[in-house]
């Protein structure tokens, strides 16, 4: 069984009836929506959202930057003055 990574859960058909009250119940938390209870999506705030692909940018923005320093042997030296 799947573990279910969300304090409050409701059905898909729950959520079907009352979109609003579900929201409003959870206050702000994630909400695990599930179907023959097991997690078929996760609801979020769009605030925590947003705050998830920021950091999932900069994780991949860091990747990139680790990548390029094991190739920094073969960088250019440039002087800022003439950039």
């Amino acid at each position: 069984m799947r573990q279910v990574l969300a304090d409050y859960s409701v059905s898909i058909s729950e959520l079907k009836k009352n979109p609003s009250s579900v929201l409003s119940k959870a206050d702000g938390s994630p909400i695990a929506v599930l179907n023959h209870n097991k997690p078929a999506a996760y609801l979020i705030p769009a605030e925590l959202y947003e705050v998830m692909m920021d950091r999932i940018e900069d994780a991949e923005l860091a990747s990139i930057v680790e990548e390029r320093l094991g190739d920094k042997g073969q960088a250019v030296p440039v002087s800022l003055d003439d950039l």
